[in-house]
């Protein structure tokens, strides 16, 4: 069984630090771009079992019902009797009764809600257009009709103290979701942010943030399994596992990646291509040591790690003999219990370090 991302580009206003594929929302131009989706979903599908799907963005949830509909009109091509969860991204602002109820009926069963603050300031500096006092009536109505319900938090802004922190800590542990995503803010180039030269917060205070926001969701009882995520006990996101367990997977729609059948490739950003019915932009045939390297990149970043049995039974070799693991166990930045290989958690935060030393 695969995975499936969809892609949707269209946004209501564009956030400050967003360097993903988007463009502003326009009714006639989404409706015309879920035509060519539902073209691409016929030339590319296997007609395989999909066990998870994700329909990103973008903003999706800035979708029109009508053209909602039409996006789940697409939905119906996949085969789906196995399905374990179908995640679907919303805006605060975008969560209406009507909107939730097209959800429910056509097999969603996971909404994904971006917050990311509590604070005006914070809000206004990342172009959120939401409240606080929509994030809660919101997120409550998100509830009365999903029982897994997931929430973003963004920090480590130029603006944010560690006071403003701790309460937004403090404010999205009241919502008391299943499943909350951390991300330190990132000043990508080609984003508002980064055209106007904005420098990110020094490293010490980022981990700072990023210890403080760890130590108060597991003591809430969130499992830390991966770098940035934490979920109460059964609502890990499958989908997401689904890459860090460097799983195969289809990518749908503008900007989009996949990876099938040892191909990785790139959908076009262009939204004149696209709509030309040129999809792929790039595909890439990875040989083993790229797909052993990207089992390893992708694998670490879960706090349990990667078995070494299945990398041997997948590869028919040892991890410690293609890779600098050995010695790395010596210094501590990496541990090996029974057949699982992981980075200790008082050192994740460094993973990317770790992962260069394994891979030099």
């Amino acid at each position: 069984m695969r995975s499936v991302y969809i892609h949707i580009p269209f946004c209501q206003s564009i956030c400050s630090y967003c360097d993903f594929c988007k463009i502003l929302n326009d009714d006639v131009w989404a409706s015309e771009y879920l035509i060519n989706l539902e073209k691409e979903v016929i030339k590319y599908y296997d007609n395989d079992e999909v066990r998870t799907i994700y329909i990103g963005g973008g903003t999706p949830s800035c979708l029109n019902i009508a053209n909602l509909h039409r996006l789940m009109q697409t939905i119906k091509i996949f085969k789906t009797k196995y399905l374990e969860e179908f995640t679907f991204e919303m805006n605060v602002n975008d969560i209406t009764e009507e909107k939730m109820k097209v959800l429910k009926e056509n097999g969603v069963n996971r909404i994904s809600i971006g917050i990311e603050s509590f604070n005006k300031y914070n809000l206004k500096y990342l172009n959120r257009k939401h409240t606080k006092e929509e994030i809660k009536a919101n997120v409550e109505l998100a509830e009365k009709y999903f029982d897994n319900v997931s929430v973003d938090l963004i920090y480590a802004l130029p603006i944010e103290s560690m006071s403003t922190l701790k309460k937004d800590v403090k404010e999205i542990l009241k919502l008391n979701t299943q499943h909350i995503s951390t991300y330190s803010l990132i000043i990508e180039n080609n984003t508002v942010l980064g055209v106007k030269g904005v420098k990110p917060i020094d490293e010490e205070a980022d981990y700072e943030m990023y210890k403080y926001i760890t130590k108060k969701l597991k003591k809430k009882g969130y499992i830390h399994y991966e770098v940035s995520n934490f979920a109460k006990k059964g609502f890990e996101s499958k989908h997401n596992l689904t890459y860090w367990d460097n799983n195969e997977y289809y990518g749908f729609g503008l900007g989009a990646a996949g990876y099938i059948d040892g191909v990785r490739y790139e959908n076009t950003r262009s939204f004149n291509t696209y709509l030309k019915g040129e999809y792929r932009f790039n595909e890439v045939v990875l040989s083993q040591r790229e797909t052993m390297e990207n089992h390893i990149m992708l694998g670490l970043r879960k706090l349990k790690g990667i078995d070494i049995k299945d990398f041997f039974d997948k590869y028919n070799t040892n991890v410690q003999d293609e890779f600098n693991i050995t010695p790395l166990i010596k210094e501590g930045l990496l541990k090996l219990e029974g057949q699982m290989l992981y980075i200790p958690e008082n050192k994740i935060y460094i993973m990317n370090e770790i992962l260069n030393k394994i891979l030099k």
